[in-house]
């Protein structure tokens, strides 16, 4: 066939449109997209603008961290390891051991032993760390009765904010330690059984911890608690020897720093300093503790009879002015100072000014001696009352009128025979004021005693231009002028020691740390009176003791010469103000012929039985004189009393 006709003939399938795009089998062809103008291509923003953003912010921080990295590690690198420090490391006191107090003979009055402060962390009773909304008032509740604190107080103590460390008790026995430690034993075992069952697991002890330190302990309770004082909670002195030589017996604390956390110590850490403690020294006082039991004893049981406010008594070397013993009553126990009675917690025979009466003769009868304005021969005629100034004088008793000798107005403790002896001591009364006054200072009257004791009253002696009317003549029978129980000793020691007056010791010396002793300075010896005075003196007050017609002879001692002088004076009320009661006493010294104990007594305001000096105290001297002379092994006296008349003839 020829090719046009091929083309020509239909093919049986029909061309599609031109401009068409056939479409799949059985559809219709599409159309062709509408021809419109061309829409502008896409552009993508720059991301370099984003980055130089981002990267500058970046900056900022690290400039901010390397800043703050500088000013960490470079400008305030001390202050920051200061205060890691200060909370890595916990500093604790070692408290240094205090030293003994002892006797002459070493025997301890008072000694430390081991102890424990009772601390706590208050950070572990907090919620968070006990596991109990109520930690601080259960603790308190169960620890109040071990320590005999307020649980209030110690719950208090316990809630301190912001708190690591509290002292909640110091220096308590290790029985005390073991009860709380038991306790926490048993708390510490529920809370385990708690956390293995599925509860919190609460510990309301976990925070109560221990530090080692030491007690103040009194072997003998009440022996000598005056002279010894006591140490207060803060482990200082608060009276007496413990005060005085606090900074000898404390020693130095020293410190220990480790590192802790939760409050516990870390053992393995390193940085632990320690500067050890120095203990303090041992003091050896003159004190005889025998001897002072007896004079504790004898005192006590005369003011318990006597229902006295207090008494005393004072037992002196005199050779040395030693001071053997020095008791009061009522005492204290040193152990348990809260159940003290705070009037008696002095030392009242050193801190109690009052007149002593005609114990104070002595020193009147020493000045006329001295002066030769009489002998104890010379007549003295005691009327029954004698006139003089703006008041009428008497003697204790009502008698006609005596016909005395010197020695006999101290026999029989005349205050007017008294009054006309001292007045010969010069032409006129201020002048024998005068001659008066030098001999009473030169006795110790109106100055400390020298013991050093804090406290002690130097008592009251005003100057002789300044005496009153009556005062003129009442001080040379011993009222219008205050002493203490040591002062009154110490005249008695002046006249026993050849009228030398050594100044009172209370401290034999020191022993350090190291062992070495020290001992206490040499007392200040001052001539008073004469020799030959002293011992004329010495035999009239023999003749007070020894004479059927003297006032002591409730003081005798068989087998030994006594020499002594009571007293009977109006007292002075501290609480009124004004004269009520009275002050019993008696001093003297023992041999007479070769002195070596004195002794004073005196008792304020005995209200049973006698308020005589030689009833009531002569017996305490007595009792107490005997003792010292056996424990110190003092033989007996060999030669016979002199015996000086007491009374005379008129007209012989």
């Amino acid at each position: 066939m020829p090719p046009k006709e091929r083309s020509a003939r239909p093919s049986g399938r029909t061309a599609p449109p031109r401009g068409r795009v056939p479409g799949p089998a059985g559809r219709p062809p599409a159309r062709p997209p509408a021809r419109g103008p061309k829409p502008p291509p896409l552009r993508l923003g720059s991301p370099r603008p984003r980055l130089r953003l981002v990267s500058l912010g970046l900056t900022l921080v690290m400039l901010a961290f390397v800043v703050r990295l500088l000013q960490v590690q470079a400008v305030d690198a001390d202050a920051y390891a200061a205060k890691a420090q200060k909370h890595r490391y916990m500093s604790v006191v070692l408290a240094a051991e205090r030293g003994e107090i002892t006797d002459r003979t070493g025997t301890a009055l008072a000694t430390s032993v081991d102890a424990y402060d009772i601390t706590a962390d208050p950070k572990l009773f907090t919620p968070e760390e006990s596991k109990s909304p109520n930690a601080p008032e259960q603790a308190a509740a169960l620890l109040a009765p071990i320590l005999g604190k307020d649980a209030g107080d110690i719950a208090e103590q316990l809630a301190t904010p912001n708190s690591r460390y509290t002292v909640l008790a110091r220096r308590q026995t290790p029985q005390v330690w073991k009860q709380i430690k038991d306790l926490k034993g048993v708390f510490a075992e529920k809370a385990r059984t708690d956390r293995a069952r599925g509860g919190p697991g609460a510990n309301v002890l976990a925070g109560v911890l221990n530090e080692s330190s030491s007690k103040r302990v009194y072997p003998n309770a009440d022996l000598a608690a005056g002279i010894l004082g006591y140490v207060n909670a803060e482990g200082r002195g608060g009276g007496g020897v413990e005060s005085m030589l606090d900074k000898t017996l404390a020693g130095k604390d020293g410190e220990i720093t480790y590192a802790q956390s939760g409050g516990r110590r870390v053992p393995t850490a390193d940085g632990t300093r320690e500067t050890p403690a120095v203990p303090g020294s041992d003091v050896e006082l003159t004190i005889d503790r025998d001897i002072q039991w007896a004079a504790q004893r004898a005192i006590s049981e005369q003011v318990g009879k006597s229902k006295a406010d207090r008494g005393y008594v004072i037992v002196q070397d005199t050779r040395t002015g030693e001071v053997l013993a020095m008791a009061n009553a009522p005492g204290f126990d040193p152990n348990d100072i809260s159940r003290a009675d705070a009037t008696a917690m002095g030392n009242a025979a050193l801190q109690d000014a009052f007149e002593p009466g005609s114990t104070a003769k002595v020193m009147s009868m020493a000045a006329v001696l001295e002066e030769k304005a009489a002998n104890p021969g010379t007549h003295v005629v005691v009327p029954n009352r004698l006139h003089r100034g703006d008041r009428l004088f008497k003697d204790d008793i009502d008698h006609p009128t005596w016909y005395l000798t010197l020695n006999g107005v101290l026999a029989k403790s005349s205050n007017i025979g008294t009054i006309l002896a001292t007045g010969q001591l010069g032409k006129t009364q201020p002048e024998a004021n005068k001659v008066l006054h030098s001999y009473l200072r030169k006795f110790g009257i109106g100055s400390p005693s020298g013991l050093g004791y804090p406290g002690e009253t130097p008592g009251i002696l005003a100057r002789p231009d300044k005496w009153s009317t009556s005062q003129q003549y009442t001080i040379p029978f011993g009222q219008g002028l205050s002493i203490n129980a040591m002062q009154a000793a110490s005249v008695y020691q002046t006249i026993a020691n050849g009228g030398v007056r050594v100044e009172p010791t209370l401290v034999r010396g020191t022993r350090g740390p190291d062992g070495e002793f020290t001992p206490a300075p040499e007392p200040q010896r001052t001539r008073v009176v004469s020799e030959e005075t002293a011992t004329t003196l010495s035999t009239m007050l023999e003749s007070v003791v020894g004479s059927e017609e003297g006032t002591g002879t409730k003081a005798r001692i068989p087998g030994y010469r006594v020499a002594g002088k009571t007293g009977t004076a109006n007292r002075v009320d501290p609480e009124l103000g004004r004269y009520r009661g009275y002050t019993a006493s008696f001093a003297g010294f023992a041999p007479s012929d070769e002195p070596r104990i004195t002794v004073y007594c005196a008792i304020q305001n005995p209200t049973r039985g006698s308020y005589f000096g030689g009833q009531i105290c002569g017996p305490v001297y007595q009792q107490v004189m005997r003792f010292a002379l056996k424990s110190l092994q003092v033989p007996p006296t060999g030669n016979p009393p002199a015996r000086l008349p007491v009374t005379f003839k008129p007209g012989g």
